[in-house]
């Protein structure tokens, strides 16, 4: 018997996150980034917990996409020490702090600080959104394509929503056929979209926010505030601040740009416990099975290795 199995979830999660950083010191002994002010931005929230799998995240990314700066939104935990690790490894990366994001209507916490920096800042500049549990292990034209369009592009929750953005009654008729249902946040607004009037012409799609890309001089705070009215109607307005109302929102403005690209699930996936194909480029390894069969340690030792050159 694995008597880690026996510990309590939190126990386990903080050892096998443990075991994952030893496993990825590696990543300390990389070539640093070399920004370009190429009108790109690779922005991330993170925080001292997170430092080596973020370098693994964005250096990874980086090495395959070879465009853009650095920038990091931190989450009030990133100490002296961090900071000067991220200067080395990053470029000297623009280091925001959390605590200075004016929030207005918004809610605070849930990622929405991350989200709203992008919306404020993305005038001039094509954003991507990359968290820290994400691994690039093969090569991006699918991202690349979509700067160079200016494009802005959608990385799917799973492959059920391969066929895009739907317009709002058209989503939830389709992933909702029985109607408005109860459980998880997410699923509570996305069966009740259909209450939206048809006439905003609004879309959705069901995407993961833990990667995303914003083209610049797309819509800003306005179109996500008119979204947070609807959301409240819909939810209540004190469960507006639930973990995961940041992603639909996310999703939501992602779906309403402009032709968004959506990436092709099976080289941009999230990890369920279930092996990947040899094209996979991109695995976002989701919390439930984020340490399952080592595969989140194999990625990044891979990750590692390319960027070496090896």
């Amino acid at each position: 018997m694995n008597m880690n199995s026996l510990l309590p979830r939190r126990w386990r999660a903080k050892k096998e996150a443990n075991a994952h950083a030893e496993a990825i010191q590696g990543i300390l002994n990389t070539p640093p980034i070399v920004p370009k002010q190429d009108g790109v931005v690779l922005f991330s929230m993170i925080g001292t917990a997170v430092l080596l799998p973020y370098l693994v995240a964005v250096k990874s990314l980086w090495n395959e996409l070879q465009r853009g700066r650095i920038a990091i939104l931190d989450d009030g935990t990133l100490t002296a020490q961090d900071r000067a690790i991220l200067a080395h490894h990053c470029g000297d990366p623009e280091i925001m702090r959390i605590s200075d994001v004016v929030l207005n209507e918004f809610p605070a916490g849930g990622t929405w600080e991350r989200l709203l920096t992008i919306l404020d800042r993305r005038s001039g500049e094509y954003w991507i959104q990359l968290d820290s549990d994400t691994v690039t292990i093969g090569p991006v034209p699918e991202i690349a394509d979509a700067i160079a369009r200016n494009r802005s592009f959608v990385f799917l929750g799973g492959e059920d929503a391969s066929m895009g953005p739907l317009p709002l009654k058209e989503f939830r008729e389709h992933f909702y056929p029985e109607g408005e249902a109860e459980g998880h946040v997410q699923t509570r607004i996305e069966s009740r979209l259909d209450r939206v009037d048809g006439s905003r012409g609004w879309k959705y799609v069901r995407g993961c926010s833990g990667f995303a890309g914003f083209a610049a001089m797309g819509a800003g705070r306005p179109l996500a505030s008119a979204f947070l009215t609807e959301m409240k109607g819909m939810i209540g307005e004190d469960d507006v601040t639930i973990w995961g109302t940041e992603q639909v929102t996310s999703n939501f403005q992602l779906a309403n740009e402009r032709e968004p690209a959506v990436l092709p699930y099976d080289r941009y996936m999230n990890y369920w416990n279930e092996a990947w194909g040899d094209d996979t480029a991109f695995v976002h390894f989701v919390g439930t099975h984020r340490h399952d069969n080592g595969a989140y340690i194999d990625a990044s030792i891979a990750a590692i290795d390319r960027i070496n050159g090896s």
